[in-house]
């Protein structure tokens, strides 16, 4: 099975119980639906969906802006 962004949109979901729904095109940083504690979990959480580690370097803030930003550059 192949990872997607609704795999990451479920996650963010559930953390955020107050949320029922969230577009693939919704800036998940600048609207802090995503914190900064969560935002390392995120990390972690895409790691393991991907089953390999994401590389530091090469990974930008930008990267993770919106859930399809994070498909394109994560989980393709």
């Amino acid at each position: 099975m192949t990872a997607t962004w609704t795999d990451v949109r479920d996650w963010i979901l559930e953390r955020n119980p107050d949320m029922t729904d969230l577009a693939p095109e919704t800036d998940i940083i600048d609207s802090r639906i995503v914190d900064s504690l969560q935002f390392v979990e995120l990390v972690l959480y895409i790691e393991d969906l991907r089953g390999t580690a994401l590389d530091a370097d090469a990974v930008s803030l930008d990267s993770f802006r919106t859930l399809k930003d994070i498909e394109q550059n994560f989980l393709q």
